[in-house]
């Protein structure tokens, strides 16, 4: 196979030591409708040093399809993650911190009471952030995935409780360095990994269920289509599909023939709409079992890899690009910047972007 055009981004290795009484970190906490991940990182030329990262499945959304409120058990997952989280804030001298929590604590009924506890318990104030929000700390994130030349982006990212879709505009060529993208629409669905394997079960590995799950989703995005006319700009060119989220990068992996999860082979990776199709054959005709014994997966992972399929399917569906362009990155990133950015006792660096070390392709 030959090798995936890429674009350029700017990442360094992480640091086992890091700033630990230098207060130049920042941190970002991101508690997810699956996922619990931190990453502290400290400035660096053109973007940033990873000093700490941590990313633990908690699946705070189990249930939540269903009742409406958090269960116990997932609390419980999801308290003690936060914890250890906090264990590791505790040790550094941050220079800024922000930790936010989406779509599970956004629409459980005990959603602010159980992060009340955590406060209580932990000492780590979260704040229930925006979908809105959501779409832009990621547009922030993959700024400089963005290819010069384009005329516009649409950008997915499929969580675990819901899938944000963002519509955005390039800078014309020949704008100045500090151009930036911008966020002409979005919207957010209430479709993610976690929601999707509980609403149809077992029945996302079948035929019928699989197509069942991408006919219901794609009519839940029929209306932004007619709002914006995304495929008609599709069929007159210019447009890039970027995807953010652990659907994406298993979809990149599996069309590379990787081994194992290689962040520097996936992050930046251009896939052709046939790689990304037969990508997406490939994982399902797998089955549960071979999911979770592919190197790029593996059995935590392995029932929410079809749901997230069925997303990335229904949007290939209604917005056929002939690329699609891999991002390993999103919301923590996208926080890290803002906070260096809008820092005022740190120098301003222009053009600052992403950057970080290992990581895995947990949605």
């Amino acid at each position: 196979m030959a090798p995936p055009a890429r674009f350029p981004a700017s990442f360094s290795p992480p640091d086992a030591g890091g700033p630990r009484g230098t207060g130049h970190a920042y941190a970002a906490l991101d508690l997810g409708t699956n996922n619990c991940r931190l990453l502290v990182a400290a400035p660096a030329q053109g973007g940033f040093r990873v000093v700490d990262s941590y990313s633990r499945i908690v699946r705070l959304g189990e249930g939540l399809d269903h009742s409406g409120d958090l269960c116990p058990e997932a609390m419980t997952r999801a308290l003690a993650a936060l914890r250890v989280c906090a264990a590791r804030l505790a040790r550094r001298n941050l220079r800024g911190l922000r930790a936010v929590a989406t779509e599970a604590c956004r629409r459980a009924r005990n959603g602010a009471a159980f992060l009340a506890e955590v406060r209580r318990e932990t000492g780590l104030a979260i704040d229930v952030i925006s979908t809105r929000e959501e779409a832009e700390l990621a547009l922030e994130s993959c700024a400089s995935l963005l290819a010069r030349g384009g005329r516009r982006v649409l950008l997915f990212d499929i969580g675990g409780g819901s899938t944000e879709i963002a519509w955005v505009r390039l800078p014309a060529e020949g704008a100045g360095l500090g151009a930036r993208p911008e966020m002409v629409g979005y919207v957010s669905i209430p479709y993610g990994v976690v929601t999707i394997a509980e609403r149809f079960g077992p029945a996302s590995f079948t035929q019928a269920g699989f197509q069942a799950a991408v006919d219901e989703i794609a009519s839940r995005l029929q209306g932004f289509e007619q709002v914006h006319c995304i495929a008609k700009e599709i069929a007159q060119g210019g447009v890039q599909l970027l995807g953010t989220s652990g659907t994406a990068t298993t979809l990149a992996g599996v069309a590379l023939g990787l081994p194992r999860y290689q962040r520097p082979r996936i992050d930046g990776a251009v896939l052709s709409g046939a790689a990304c199709e037969a990508a997406l054959a490939t994982l399902r005709g797998l089955g549960r079992e071979g999911l979770a014994a592919h190197p790029c997966i593996g059995p935590e992972r392995a029932d929410f890899v079809l749901p997230g399929c069925a997303v990335f399917a229904a949007i290939r569906r209604l917005w056929p690009t002939s690329r699609v362009v891999i991002a390993d990155r999103g919301l923590r990133e996208g926080i890290l910047l803002r906070l260096m950015r809008n820092d005022p006792r740190a120098p301003q660096r222009r053009g600052a972007r992403a950057g970080r070390g290992r990581t895995t392709a947990g949605a």
